[in-house]
């Protein structure tokens, strides 16, 4: 490994003061060349099931792995060996595994499709407490670091539960250590999917469901209830009902005001049906904390992984307030937003107050001027609008005297501008992205790399889009093309009424342009809409849907903290998350510095986080990677997934030997798998059977492309 000086003055400086030990440490456990030369180090065989969760020990010295073949190994992953073999006395697939802390690894938790959760006492040998209080799959167990005889449990029965080592166990049919019941605010078919403790602020937990809101609570402010598992003789479900615990009378299931905070990608809200009609659903498969624990990593089901700040509010990009134009705007944005903090309080487009689609009418633009000035060139990302030179101010940040880095930045961005010519818009964005990290304040870079998005639309990627706009737009206000741009995102993303008085500010703004064919057709095409809309509601009020009977069973509660639920900070893309819901996103590295995440397509991507750009994509299993778990201290990960096998990888060698794990081309892994995300199901069904559908990935198609379909060797 080649040391520059700033690693060796780290390293000289480590071996005199103590202090410098732990910065050293957590800047140096994974960096970009190991990134790039991470490699199959060893498989690990032993199941004969599918591998369906791992878990290192607080030290890194032993692995953990359970598995649809019911067993647990606990693994030396430095030798490479299995050291003992647990018979859970499960029935059915494990899907948590968990070491209690401060156990000295002797106590490990198992969750698993039996709806039991599992105390097993390693040095013993033997089970040593069985709860059987879920009436649901347990699909997450969850620990803290300075809590070793407490954990907790998520199960698709909807509820949380709280379990204390130290207590005598309960009647096993009506449990009273609930201690979220979301079937109480989400309705009947609420599924508890993923949960994860804050290692530095244990307190806070987070909670992931079958929908794409993510749930912080404060556990401070919770206390347990009772509910009674199903099997009364007067009870009239069946068994093919949605499994939940019954409510016990005179138990209140209300939580206190201010003891949850609510997160989402504010475009999901308005977007959730187009997403039933295409038989995607979105549920949290994995969430967990920052090693800092100011930040949350969600891999959501049937989209992209989405980063929240969780000490921030951030409402949804078209949700933030600017002050309005006229006095009859002032009053009624002041009817719709918060007291004093600027933000509104309908966001992430609910609908109340007869804001339509959760956006105030006069929230989007910023303050108009009679004198409004061009807009900056986009250098190639044209829409149709005049393409205008570069303002005085803007070139010289961006060919500042003597700024090597303002230089780079400006290559950077021609190169991008380039790509987005030849309609490599995937390109495009990753060099804008790695532009935008060394300079937050161009809106020329936020407004270029808003049209790459809307050339590419991804999923999500209109909504990026609409975020870089409003970006661009509070460094510029008279940035022409970006407020252009806002209009059309606001139309493509089914935000008629506000597409529409964005249009009609953009021309009062730059009345040269109001007339140009690019405005004219958009205007064209956001009247026809409104006209469709309003023929359309009669029919809209009629329809009745399963999921609309559930959003209707939701409680006032849950509408409120929807309504106030914060948007993501980064998102990251390239892998496909539809076929299991056990998929993990972690991050990787002691300053949390990449993202590691599978995908159904049999690899595992790594994004760096300050950019979100993919630098690596390696195969992780024939089949789909479920389980990525980064090593606590050392550049080590380990990975599984349907295969029986649980892999480890770490950097090869710097002999100039072929890493025949790696994808040579990422971009073109991504396209493919957002082309699975939003297949057919029938052809998902097919390509997870091993059939070959033509023309569906797109890539290294041949001339016999047109045959049948043939089935792989298994």
């Amino acid at each position: 490994m080649a040391y520059t000086p700033w690693t060796l003055k780290r390293k000289w400086q480590r071996e005199i003061d103590d202090k410098v030990y732990t910065s050293f440490q957590r800047n140096l456990q994974v960096t970009p060349g190991m990134i790039k030369r991470l490699g199959l180090e060893k498989e690990l065989e032993g199941h004969t099931g599918c591998v369906n969760c791992l878990e290192w020990n607080e030290t890194g010295s032993l692995l953990a792995s359970g598995s649809d073949d019911v067993q647990v190994i606990i693994w030396d992953p430095f030798r490479h060996r299995s050291l003992a073999v647990v018979r859970t006395g499960h029935q059915g697939n494990i899907f948590s595994v968990k070491f209690l802390p401060a156990s000295n690894d002797r106590t490990i938790v198992t969750g698993a499709a039996d709806c039991k959760i599992c105390v097993h006492d390693l040095v013993a040998e033997e089970t040593s407490r069985v709860f059987s209080c879920h009436a649901g799959r347990v699909k997450r167990i969850a620990t803290a670091p300075n809590l070793p005889f407490v954990f907790w449990s998520a199960a698709e029965d909807g509820c949380i539960m709280q379990f204390d080592l130290r207590c005598p166990e309960t009647n096993p049919s009506l449990p009273g250590n609930i201690l979220i019941n979301l079937n109480a605010h989400m309705g009947d078919y609420a599924e508890a999917k993923c949960l994860a403790v804050n290692p530095l602020r244990p307190e806070l937990m987070a909670v992931g469901a079958n929908d794409p809101y993510i749930r912080v609570y404060d556990r401070r402010m919770l206390s347990c209830r009772s509910m009674k598992l199903p099997g009364d003789p007067n009870n009239s479900r069946f068994p093919w009902d949605h499994p939940h615990l019954e409510p016990v009378e005179g138990e209140d299931y209300s939580l206190p005001e201010g003891c949850v905070q609510y997160f989402i990608a504010g475009h999901l809200p308005q977007k959730q049906s187009d997403y039933r009609k295409r038989y995607r659903t979105l549920a949290s498969t994995y969430v967990t904390f920052s090693p800092t624990g100011q930040e949350l990593l969600v891999n959501l089901g049937g989209e992209q992984i989405y980063l929240f700040d969780i000490n921030s509010q951030r409402s949804s990009a078209a949700l933030r307030y600017l002050p309005p134009t006229s006095q009859a705007a002032t009053s009624h944005a002041k009817a719709a937003c918060a007291q004093t903090n600027g933000y509104n309080v309908h966001r992430n487009g609910t609908t109340t107050n007869g804001i339509t689609n959760g956006i105030s009418r006069h929230s989007v633009f910023p303050p108009s001027s009679s004198t409004a000035s061009s807009s900056s060139s986009d250098g190639g990302t044209g829409d149709g609008t005049a393409v205008q030179s570069i303002q005085p101010r803007e070139r010289k940040r961006l060919r500042g005297e003597g700024s090597q880095m303002s230089l780079f930045v400006d290559r950077l961005k021609k190169l991008a501008n380039d790509c987005f010519e030849r309609e490599q818009y995937s390109q495009a964005i990753y060099l804008y992205n790695q532009a935008l990290s060394l300079s937050l304040n161009m809106p020329i870079l936020l407004a270029n790399r808003a049209a790459a998005y809307m050339k590419r639309k991804w999923d999500g990627d209109m909504y990026a889009a609409l975020r870089d706009c409003y970006e661009a737009m509070q460094l510029e206000p008279n940035h022409m093309k970006a407020h252009f741009r806002m209009a059309r995102c606001l139309y493509e993303l089914g935000w008629i009424q506000e597409a529409y008085d964005c249009l009609q500010v953009f021309k009062a703004k730059f009345p040269d342009y109001g007339n140009s064919q690019a405005c004219s057709a958009l205007d064209r095409d956001i009247k026809a809409a409104m006209f469709s809309r309003y023929d359309g509601d009669e029919d809209s009020r009629v329809e009745d849907t399963a999921g609309q009977r559930r959003r209707a069973a939701a409680s006032e509660q849950e509408k409120k903290w929807q309504s106030e639920a914060n948007d993501y900070v980064q998102r990251f893309c390239g892998h496909c998350n539809t076929t299991t819901d056990i998929k993990e996103a972690n991050f990787f590295g002691s300053n949390g510095q990449y993202i590691v995440a599978g995908s159904d397509d049999g690899s595992f991507f790594i994004w760096e986080k300050k950019t979100t750009n993919i630098v690596q994509v390696l195969k992780g299993d024939d089949s789909i990677v479920n389980c990525l778990q980064p090593h606590p201290t050392s550049c080590l990960l380990a990975t599984s997934g349907i295969d029986p096998v649980v892999r480890l990888w770490s950097p090869r060698p710097e002999d100039g030997s072929k890493n025949d794990r790696e994808v040579m081309n990422s971009d073109d892994a991504a396209s493919a798998n957002q082309k699975r995300m939003n297949a057919d199901p029938l052809e998902v069904m097919l390509l997870n059977m091993g059939y070959r559908i033509t023309g569906f990935l797109d890539v290294d198609e041949d001339e016999n492309s047109n045959e049948n379909p043939t089935c792989r060797t298994t």
